[in-house]
């Protein structure tokens, strides 16, 4: 029997384990990267095991995020710190306005058949080039630069055959859309997408990167393409061809779930707030009024997407509607060069563009916030309440060729009906390269003084689990609460994420203002939670933030994949309902007993829930291995590491 794309990469890296579905395995990573948002917390994770030097192929450091300084210091103090740190432990350092992680990633050191493990929940953008790119917390990201395997349950393999050919103004996000208005932000849970057929021929690795992208909002645990003549034309492009490979599914390879998608059959599509899989037809929201359009994200901002948004502008002579705000943040220095060098950047300015710069910023909620009540297309991957940085605004998310159709007229516009010709828009034979910004680890680390500025504060772990949890609930959630609502984002709180006390402050602030003072008042307590609990981004801090005030377990229906190796990372422990109606069996304020004496590894595991309140017991499982539940005990996975690899570390 063959292998799929999927096996031959983990076959060649797994460490422990056999690949067979729903099974834990373990495998080794040779490149990680991150951003500066959790970055900071990685590498603090990474100094407090006390190695010289990262044990990886390749470790790269990216500041992308809290790139606005507004208000203080924290930013530039965790940017010098990065820096430092990079330099001083074999880590690249990519500065900041030098692009979005992944952008840069995928131009400069993604390699087909290798594994990327990031601390950012789009890692596996790098998909798109043929590697196992997988999005982690970031101490998980620590383990991995240390040496250590990344510990993960085999997922699912679910082949997305591609036929036909895509439609004039039909995109690639529109394909992930349609995946998403198929399956939903819970469909990928415990599954990767490997996509094949003869529509693949016809992306190029850009498209296919905003497919493996977006892939996260499926709550997949990655996405991948095969490695094929598209994948060595960018990489040639890039200077870097010798590091191609080929690499394609057997003939005969099998798979657990097998999704087929009729190119030629789609037509624009949008995600309407809230969620990413809120998915409609263009026409049938079109004409809505619009404020604000938005281009670019680590989705939308390749030279492929920000050329077809120049040509749509430069064919039909139009500025960006007077009643619409219209920003462009390019995906990276080499896109905006390129921009520049073909004139593109002309006519944005011309048709009354702003140009931010090359850096995440509005998709995390930094800057170019919409205004109240304001409607904002953006080609975005995620439109979670709240998280443009305005509460109460409509976030739509689209393709560049509708975001900019939409800027044109001022209201939702289905790109097609501008009467345009085709855009074809091929990869250059050389991007414009400029690695001027990376910079190269110090070539005697000895010399180097790490910086680390007043508002950096760490806490790694917390004091090991008892035989008895009792406290009260303090906060009962329902379905898909994401990592926004734990811990927001945007300019005020995402500087705060290398100071836990401070940031803790905000934990569930926008569902609830009294949490984090109810849980010190408390002493800490319990959380009760629906589906899918912990969706979205890989923000360790949501986990972190929680551990600091006390919560002792998240009781909930389910997990998203990431949240939940992040609360076990920090000895929070994750229970599931064994009967899902027994959450309407627990309110918010009940006071909650567990009893851990017969806590042990195995997914037969029932611990008892008591709510003294109610007079009731109620049977909750956890599913964890044996590694996991030493975790747990431990009090996080730093403290079981230390503990595990006494003077081995040191």
């Amino acid at each position: 029997m063959g292998l799929n794309i999927v096996q031959k990469i983990i076959k060649t890296h797994l460490v422990e384990g056999d690949m067979t579905p729903g099974k834990p395995i373990a495998i080794r990573i040779d490149q990680t990267l991150t951003q500066d948002a959790t970055g900071t917390m990685a590498y603090l994770h990474f100094e407090a095991m006390g190695l010289p030097k990262v044990q990886t192929e390749l470790s790269v450091s990216y500041v992308d995020h809290n790139t606005l300084q507004a208000g203080g210091p924290e930013n530039a103090n965790d940017h010098l710190f990065l820096q430092t740190v990079a330099a001083k432990y074999g880590i690249y350092f990519s500065k900041a306005g030098n692009g979005i992680c992944h952008q840069v990633h995928l131009e400069r050191f993604a390699v087909p058949g290798k594994t990327l493990l990031g601390s950012d929940s789009h890692t596996p953008t790098a998909g798109g080039i043929g590697m196992l790119a997988i999005g982690a917390g970031g101490m998980d990201v620590a383990l991995a630069m240390a040496g250590e395997p990344f510990y993960l349950t085999m997922p699912k393999v679910v082949r997305v055959n591609l036929h036909g050919r895509l439609k004039p103004f039909v995109s690639a996000k529109d394909i992930i859309l349609e995946l998403l208005r198929r399956l939903s932000v819970k469909g990928g849970v415990g599954k990767i997408f490997e996509y094949g057929g003869e529509g693949v021929k016809y992306l190029t690795v850009p498209e296919r990167a905003t497919i493996t992208n977006m892939g996260a909002e499926l709550g997949a645990t990655t996405s991948i393409f095969p490695s094929d003549e598209q994948t060595y034309l960018f990489m040639k492009a890039q200077g870097r061809e010798a590091q191609w490979r080929p690499l394609e599914a057997d003939p005969d390879a099998e798979y657990d779930e097998v999704i087929d998608i009729d190119l030629s059959e789609l037509e624009p599509l949008i995600a309407c707030p809230h969620m990413p899989d809120n998915v409609k037809k263009v026409k049938e929201v079109e004409g809505l009024r619009v404020h604000q359009v938005a281009i670019g994200s680590c989705t939308n901002s390749s030279y492929r997407d920000l050329k077809t948004v120049g040509e749509m502008f430069r064919r039909t002579g139009k500025m960006v509607h007077p009643l619409v705000s219209a920003a462009i943040s390019p995906g990276s220095k080499q896109v905006l060069r390129m921009m520049v060098k073909e004139g593109y950047y002309d006519d944005f300015l011309k048709a009354g563009f702003r140009i931010l710069e090359c850096a995440c910023g509005p998709c995390i909620g930094m800057g170019f916030a919409p205004p109240s009540e304001g409607v904002s297309v953006r080609t975005f991957n995620r439109n979670f309440y709240g998280r443009s940085g305005t509460k109460d605004a409509q976030v739509y998310l689209a393709s560049p060729e509708t975001a900019a159709a939409t800027a044109m007229k001022g209201v939702i516009t289905d790109p097609r009906s501008l009467g345009l010709e085709e855009i074809k828009v091929f990869l250059p034979e050389k991007f414009e390269i400029d690695d001027s910004m990376i910079f190269a680890p110090a070539a005697d680390p000895d010399e180097v003084e790490v910086y680390k500025g007043p508002t950096i504060n760490y806490v790694g772990y917390k004091e090991p689990l008892g035989d008895k949890l009792e406290g009260e609930v303090l906060l009962k959630v329902g379905d898909n609460i994401t990592t926004d609502h734990i811990i927001p984002g945007g300019a005020k709180i995402l500087p705060l994420r290398s100071n836990i006390p401070a940031i803790s402050e905000y934990v569930y602030s926008v569902v609830d203002e009294t949490f984090a003072k109810r849980a010190k008042e408390k002493g800490g307590g319990f959380i009760v939670g629906g589906e899918n609990y912990g969706q979205g981004s890989s923000r360790e801090h949501a986990a972190i933030g929680p551990m600091y005030l006390g919560i002792k377990a998240v009781i909930a229906k389910s997990f998203a994949r990431i949240h939940h190796a992040n609360l076990i990372n920090f000895g929070i422990l994750p229970l599931v309902f064994v009967n899902p109606e027994d959450y309407d069996k627990i309110d918010q304020g009940d006071i909650l007993e567990i009893d851990l004496s017969n806590f042990a590894p195995g997914e037969d595991n029932i611990i008892t829930v008591i709510n003294r309140t109610k007079g009731i017991s109620i049977p909750t499982k956890h599913g964890l291995n044996e590694r996991q539940v030493k975790i747990i005990k431990a009090g996080g996975v730093l403290k079981y590491v230390k503990d595990k690899f006494e003077g081995k570390l040191q």
